[in-house]
């Protein structure tokens, strides 16, 4: 039985490419790269070039580019260090009723702190609009914090148009982007974007677990909220994790190398997948905008309305194809998804959803296996409930 992985949106595999170079640097590179004799030196010319090929693939200057853990920390680091260094003067932020849980459950600690926050609703396909942001912004608004491409429904958000529309009202708020879905799969550039704070992982575009980044803008002063010694700019102190970085370096470098071509190419597998399963079951849902101006091109979020979104994620795991019924961070909680439920869903159709998402290194091969395999596990499964 041959295997279709269609959850990258969770974690996609190492390429060979970035294995290569972590090996190489497990092997050789094992200097700390504080340490000022020749081994510690190796190590800090490997992580400052892997700094400088994540900045590039985010357009960014390699000195304000900080490695943390993974997208959590960056949000959190990006939250938390924003709110603290403003706090005197301004305690109230802006995010979206469907954002990542690091970003909700850093909002939920800064209320305990006695900050206001503003969850935004957003429509039936999961986008905030510039003029919600802006009608919600205070005198004492310190920062925005919105998500570039929703992990579950893969929605774009319009940020620069938001971003903009904030500066123009007060330049003194931040703005901060979840880019995690993003980077790979969208155009980055921060040169060009009026936002404040970017934060990445490696893992979602073929590098390893365990590290990620947050793009600072020059001048944004952000207060740590750990202690300890002075690396990554007294922000993330800690030793680096020198393998970790250099596979985030290979494959950023990679992802940004390949982005049009394999944006393309996974955006005309997702409809591949849809039309195949829209002709086989005519009564599934699209939660994913069908705009591709408005959705990125590795995500395909479908309602199976009557089924269980969990019962079909085991059954299909069954016969070799892997998905997932949305984030990986939330999903071995009970209930049903806080994305869906905001976007208006009845429980009987966010019940039923499955998060198919691609990665450059899906084929069509995966898809055609992957849909026939959904369209039978489904209709057999419908058969059942109906009974």
């Amino acid at each position: 039985m041959g295997e279709v992985y269609l959850d990258n949106a969770a974690t996609t595999p190492l390429v060979p490419a970035v294995v290569e170079r972590m090996l190489d640097a497990l092997q050789r590179v094992y200097g700390n790269p504080s340490s000022v004799h020749t081994k510690g030196i190796e190590a800090e010319r490997a992580v400052s070039a892997a700094r400088r090929q994540v900045a590039h693939a985010l357009g960014a200057d390699p000195g304000d580019v900080v490695f943390t853990s993974g997208g959590t920390e960056s949000n959190g680091l990006a939250i938390l260090g924003a709110a603290r260094a403003r706090a005197r003067r301004r305690r109230h932020i802006i995010t979206g009723s469907t954002e990542h849980s690091s970003v909700l459950n850093v909002c939920r600690l800064l209320e305990g702190d006695g900050f206001a926050v503003t969850y935004l609703p957003v429509d039936r396909h999961g986008r905030v609009t510039p003029e919600q942001v802006v009608a919600s912004l205070r005198e004492d608004t310190a920062l925005v914090s919105l998500m570039w491409v929703n992990n579950e429904l893969g929605t774009v958000h319009p940020v620069a148009d938001i971003a903009r529309a904030v500066k123009e009202r007060d330049p003194e708020i931040l703005v901060h982007v979840d880019g995690v879905q993003a980077l790979g799969k969208l155009p980055i550039n921060v040169r060009e974007l009026p936002i404040d704070l970017l934060s990445v992982s490696a893992h979602k575009i073929h590098g390893p677990k365990g590290v990620g980044a947050l793009w600072i803008r020059p001048g944004v002063r952000l207060v740590s909220p750990l202690g300890g010694g002075s690396q990554e700019r007294g922000l993330r102190p800690g030793t680096e994790n020198v393998p970790g970085i250099i596979g985030f370096g290979a494959a950023a470098e990679l992802a940004a190398e390949h982005l049009a071509e394999a944006s393309e190419r996974m955006s005309r597998l997702r409809e591949r997948l849809w039309a195949a399963i829209q002709r086989a079951v005519s009564w599934a849902v699209r939660n994913t905008p069908a705009d591709p101006s408005q959705c990125a091109p590795h995500i395909l979020n479908v309602s199976f309305p009557g089924l269980k979104g969990e019962v079909l994620v085991h059954s299909l795991a069954e016969t070799g194809i892997y998905v997932s019924t949305g984030s990986a961070c939330s999903s071995r909680r009970t209930g049903l998804s806080h994305v869906l439920v905001a976007l208006g869903l009845s429980e009987d159709v966010a019940g039923g959803a499955l998060r198919f998402s691609l990665s450059a290194l899906t084929t069509e091969g995966d898809i055609d296996a992957a849909a026939e395999k959904v369209c039978a596990v489904v209709l057999e499964l419908a058969e059942l409930v109906r009974g």
